[in-house]
């Protein structure tokens, strides 16, 4: 393990976990990466909203981030109005939270994407000022029109690339279908959009399409979540403001390289969610390629590598892989190496060795497969398919029940009765309620770590 630091960004440590023994013409070699980002204070050690009445009150503080929302604003909103009137509280909530100096901006989305605040193209500088105007014009709001998600995220995009900030983030809430739009014109705007700013995605009510809102915030490294009682937002709201203020370095990389002949089978992050990223790699050089993995600040994640190594003798070893953390610098000069670590692949003729399986990778193995059998057991059920749904929903328990993952356990006995959660015995429920199929679904990503 390595640490490389600047005195104006989190530290960052690389640590890898694995079974570097291989049997002799074994080839793959599986390893857990944890990086962990300390030092950068839940705030950056910026004062949050309130605390000053200008950005000038801050001395020595350079904003560092710019912020959209984007408030649904179709005419379902309005079914029940409590709805509407929630996301205007719970975007106020979000306004009230954002720190002294953050530039920002509310997008009204319908059937087309509107500045509500401040207009013109612009952002404004978040103080005591500005909020209270941005909430004056939250009031003005209403239901109306139809849903092209697209075009909201385009909009944020625009207005997010005004400012020179390293940190930037949007908050999308919609409660329906991206029915104004075809399906590749969302996906475009994704594509518009990867990279450029990080995204959380909310589902509000049970009329939304989960795959849409979790499609979001993976192509943009954000988080997705149900809000189905719309009373929730607020605090949901603050929440994901809170998180987004705590970002303190924006567009970190984990770069992979491997020696000749070496083979990458797949790049994943397994915690706190599984968000598959082998395709998003970007070449960096000879046997060497980036994958995203967004802003961090005060955090802790684990990523799952395999790797295929060529075939070797007893006794001989290799460097399978190097693992960095890389920042780019501003100019398009050397990248800077924030943490690296090594994966190495060890013949031996030493059975328990080699047949040994690292807890690490044991674990989040079992995490994956857990999200993928969620997954094909809802689509199961939705499609008659019962005892398909049956054999999944019931595998998702018995790997909830020996991995803790209680929260996941909970969500699955809402949808199946669990007869014996240790070998997967379960009957699916006759009536499940939209929430909580749909909770089950978008959460399904989450995981635990393992304890080390």
């Amino acid at each position: 393990m390595a640490n490389f630091s600047k005195s104006n960004v989190p530290r960052f440590s690389v640590d890898v976990y694995q079974n570097e023994y291989l049997p002799e013409g074994g080839r793959e070699v599986n390893a857990i990466v944890t990086v962990t980002s300390t030092g950068g204070g839940t705030t950056g050690g910026v004062p949050l909203a309130g605390a000053s009445s200008t950005p000038s009150a801050l001395p020595g503080h350079s904003p560092n981030a710019a912020v959209v929302i984007m408030v649904d604003c179709s005419g379902s909103m309005d079914y029940p109005p409590t709805k509407m009137r929630n996301a205007r509280d719970a975007t106020a909530a979000a306004v009230d939270t954002l720190r002294d100096g953050v530039a920002f901006a509310i997008v009204d989305g319908t059937h087309v994407a509107r500045e509500v605040f401040p207009g013109n193209g612009r952002l404004a500088i978040a103080d005591r000022q500005t909020r209270a105007q941005a909430k004056e014009a939250l009031r003005r709001l209403s239901a109306g029109g139809g849903t092209a998600i697209g075009t909201w995220l385009r909009l944020a995009d625009r207005l997010l690339a005004t400012a020179d900030v390293p940190i930037r983030h949007g908050i999308l809430l919609t409660d329906g279908r991206n029915e104004h739009e075809a399906p590749e014109d969302l996906k475009a705007a994704l594509d518009s959009c990867a990279g450029r700013f990080t995204c959380d995605a909310r589902g509000v009510g049970t009329d939304w399409e989960v795959k849409e809102v979790t499609a979001i915030a993976s192509a943009l490294l954000g988080t997705a979540d149900i809000v189905a009682d719309p009373a929730g937002l607020a605090a949901d709201f603050t929440s994901m403001m809170e998180n987004a203020m705590g970002k303190e370095i924006a567009d970190v990389a984990l770069r992979l390289w491997t020696p000749v002949g070496v083979e990458i089978a797949f790049v994943k992050q397994v915690a706190p969610t599984v968000e598959e990223l082998t395709g998003r790699r970007t070449e960096a050089g000879p046997r060497a390629g980036d994958y995203p993995t967004g802003s961090w600040g005060d955090e802790s994640r684990d990523y799952h590598l395999c790797v295929r190594v060529p075939e070797a003798g007893i006794g001989q070893e290799m460097l399978a892989a190097r693992v960095s953390l890389i920042l780019p610098t501003p100019g398009g000069g050397a990248p800077e190496v924030l943490s690296q670590g090594l994966v190495r692949a060890v013949w031996t003729d030493d059975m328990a060795a080699s047949t040994s399986i690292n807890p690490q990778v044991a674990h989040y193995t079992g995490q994956a497969e857990l999200a993928q059998v969620i997954q094909q057991g809802l689509d199961a059920r939705k499609s008659g398919d019962f005892d398909g749904a049956t054999a999944k929903l019931g595998r998702a328990v018995q790997l909830a029940a020996s991995s803790g993952n209680a929260d996941t356990a909970k969500l699955l006995s809402k949808v199946v009765d669990v007869v014996d959660a240790a070998t997967g015995t379960v009957r699916l429920k006759a009536k499940v309620a939209d929430a909580d199929e749909m909770t089950l679904e978008t959460r399904s990503t989450k995981t635990v770590r393992v304890k080390k």
